[in-house]
């Protein structure tokens, strides 16, 4: 099984809002042959509860302009760890320090990585190329 086409629009829709508010290492998996809940996530980080805060309003706002809406938030008052869950689609948005701490990428390291444009990857720590 593939994510549908709509996660994977969904998906570059979501990577595109996160990067335009600075996001760090965005990354997306094609988790579809994993669960039954969802067909792809979206990882992403900033260096700041208030940066999370932002990235989470443009990404549902972008995907809200899409037609999405999410069915379930979590994590918001503490803007360390956001979860955006749209059926099709999960969005992380992690402050840095959480996100090192329980490292998603290692737990689906497994699953397929969905192809982002460059724009939509975001910057990575330690580099000034992004």
């Amino acid at each position: 099984m593939t994510a549908t086409n709509r996660a994977v629009e969904l998906v570059t829709i979501a990577a595109a809002a996160a990067a335009d508010k600075l996001a760090q290492e965005i990354i997306a998996y094609d988790v579809s042959d994993q669960l039954v809940i969802t067909d792809a996530f979206v990882l992403c980080s900033a260096p700041n509860d208030r940066q999370v805060r932002a990235i989470v309003d443009e990404v549902e706002d972008r995907l809200r302009e899409a037609g999405a809406k999410p069915v379930r938030r979590e994590g918001e008052r503490d803007g360390r760890w956001v979860l955006l869950d749209y059926v099709d689609l999960v969005v992380h948005i992690q402050h840095e320090e959480e996100r090192g701490f329980y490292g998603l990428e290692r737990l689906w390291k497994d699953c397929p990585e969905i192809t982002l444009p460059k724009e939509s990857r975001g910057a990575v720590r330690g580099s000034e190329d992004a």
